[in-house]
């Protein structure tokens, strides 16, 4: 059972520490994971992807500098967008709130099926903890390596400018 397309987005955001913002179109917002070490296509890879406040979705298309003082100061480039897919549900904020979400990627870098899954048991966790991993499929690479988008170019062509919105 599988819902149709919506948007996912990836933002390298150096804030207080370089990151990459993951969100995924649902419920009319974009849901948000903050990275340490971005996505991977490698199904030994799983990621820590920390829950962050929910962006709108005009949020999607924000590159720039925000400014110091605001809330996650720094540069923000896209690196991956396209469609996102649920599979096995056809409601992903229900799958959400059980704790675990299976889906398709359909992006320029990130292709295929994924899984988030909401970290248990930790003695000192939030509760905003989950696993990004990618599922082992025609799309998954042994060993991916990350590449960055926020080269010495693209930096010098961003402007200072707040992001559309604020979280909600």
């Amino acid at each position: 059972m599988t819902t149709a397309p919506r948007r996912f987005v990836v933002q390298e955001h150096k804030a207080k520490r370089l990151h990459y913002d993951f969100r995924l179109e649902i419920g009319g917002v974009l849901k948000s994971w903050a990275v340490p070490k971005g996505p991977s296509l490698d199904p030994a890879d799983k990621r820590l992807a920390v829950m962050v406040p929910d962006h709108l979705l005009a949020y999607a298309d924000y590159e720039g500098i925000i400014p110091e003082g605001s809330y996650g100061a720094g540069p923000v480039v896209l690196w991956d967008n396209g469609e996102f897919v649920p599979i096995g549900t056809t409601r992903p904020e229900d799958a959400l709130r059980e704790g675990k979400l299976t889906f398709e990627l359909r992006g320029g870098m990130l292709k295929g099926a994924f899984t988030l899954a909401r970290m248990k048991g930790l003695a000192d966790g939030t509760g905003k903890e989950w696993l990004l991993m990618k599922k082992n499929d025609a799309h998954a690479k042994t060993g991916y390596r990350i590449t960055t988008a926020l080269t010495p170019a693209k930096l010098r062509s961003l402007k200072e400018t707040a992001p559309p919105c604020e979280t909600t």
